[in-house]
């Protein structure tokens, strides 16, 4: 199978185009990557972008995203910048967990906040080739928050269709400011992308969902970064990735970059780190798949989380991130809202703030590690996908309240000495 970590790399077709193309996961047709807007098969497959050759670590210059750009479809990318995010210690939390090695990779200290960015400055940038004029994407937020200032950076009509009352108003700041034309939909993020991917079908948007196979190229950034930091802090690679999903872009991308990471003979088998994905309980389609040994997920036509940006019912990246997660020994968990919350507190308490989404990544390693799935002696990632400032109510519910004093000295040291 074509995404098995034993397949060969193709061989480029008479469509491939300087040394890339579109290529189906399910029959194998390929296609030009640039002479006409596409996002799925004919047969109606996920794509795939694929290359006449491929990088290793010493091919990579630079920093940010584009720092990889030999390993992407364009040189260059309408950039802000987006990229070498910090992957922090938190030697606390990895004493508690009880691993070899704990690192924070914290995706919200991109430009807007979020791992967006990754994939907004190749995608943006594949539409500009194109020569598309309107840009659109379904959010529970992050997605447009991103979308509305890449596309404006590069002078495009961008739109966006968010849930209306789902979406953190942090994220609905965002996309307003960066002149973004905001549509409220009476449902959910699902049905938020039926209506993008048939206005996308007429020709009236360009579709920068994660179901775009470019947007995902950008994403799998993240997977190069942690893979050259751990070699050169440890002089080894991660065990195990532990990522919140939604829509399973990032599971999916990341495993197409260890994928052609060990296609190009930069890592070896041994060294493709178990992903490991996070569903909250109450948006948890990928989690049913992988404990049922389905190959599909069933769409929850129900979803609910304050986990705003993993409240998916139907995540489209699926039949890519089911066996990522199969073919590197990974397996995926589902944790409780509570879960989340905690994770969030004890991430803050070592300095990282994150939106809730994002703790579902220590939630679930917390929970592995307690079911002895986990072990040890591994070194794990975890990905924590967005800032918390994202979403401002959730932070402030999860924290301390303000304790009102008088306003001299003498009242406020009363106050303290009272605490004691």
């Amino acid at each position: 199978m074509a995404l098995d970590l034993s397949a060969e790399r193709p061989a480029p077709p008479d469509e491939a185009t300087d040394g890339a193309w579109l290529e189906c996961i399910a029959c194998g047709d390929s296609y030009p990557p640039f002479a006409d807007v596409r996002y799925t098969c004919d047969c109606g497959g996920l794509l795939e972008v694929q290359y006449a050759s491929l990088p290793t670590f010493a091919d990579f210059s630079g920093t940010g995203v584009w720092r990889y750009e030999s390993a992407l479809p364009l040189s260059s990318g309408v950039t802000t910048q987006e990229g070498a995010t910090p992957l922090y210690e938190v030697p606390r939390l990895e004493e508690e967990v009880g691993v070899e090695t704990l690192r924070i990779k914290h995706e919200g200290m991109n430009p807007t906040g979020s791992f967006k960015d990754r994939g907004m400055t190749v995608g943006v940038a594949v539409a500009r080739e194109l020569g598309v004029g309107r840009l659109a994407c379904a959010s529970t937020g992050n997605t447009s928050a991103a979308l509305a200032a890449y596309g404006s950076r590069a002078g495009m009509e961008t739109l966006v269709l968010l849930p209306a009352g789902k979406v953190a108003a942090g994220k609905v700041a965002q996309a307003a400011l960066h002149g973004a034309r905001i549509l409220e939909v009476d449902g959910n993020f699902d049905a938020c992308l039926d209506v993008v991917k048939e206005l996308a079908e007429r020709g009236e948007a360009y579709l920068l969902n994660s179901l775009n196979p470019f947007r995902l190229e950008g994403q799998k950034t993240i997977g190069l970064e942690i893979m050259e930091a751990f070699e050169a802090d440890y002089g080894a690679f991660p065990d195990r990735i532990v990522l919140p999903v939604g829509n399973a872009g990032n599971t999916a991308a990341l495993y197409k970059a260890f994928r052609e990471l060990l296609q190009a003979g930069a890592i070896d088998r041994e060294d493709v780190p178990k992903l490991t994905g996070v569903q909250a309980e109450g948006a948890a389609p990928m989690v049913e798949a992988i404990e049922a040994g389905a190959d599909e997920v069933q769409r929850w036509e129900t979803v609910e989380t304050r986990a705003t940006a993993i409240r998916i019912g139907n995540p489209v990246n699926a039949p890519k991130a089911l066996p990522g997660i199969r073919e590197t020994g990974g397996t995926a968990v589902a944790v409780s809202d509570e879960q989340i919350t905690d994770a969030q507190r004890d991430l803050a308490r070592e300095g990282v703030g994150v939106e809730p989404a994002s703790a579902a990544s220590l939630a679930g390693l917390r929970k592995l590690r307690g079911q002895g799935v986990v072990g040890d002696d591994e070194r794990v990632a975890c990905l924590t996908t967005g800032h918390l400032l994202k979403d401002p109510d959730a932070a402030a519910a999860a924290g301390a309240d303000p304790e009102p004093v008088p306003a001299d000295t003498d009242g406020v040291l009363s106050h303290l000495v009272g605490d004691r």
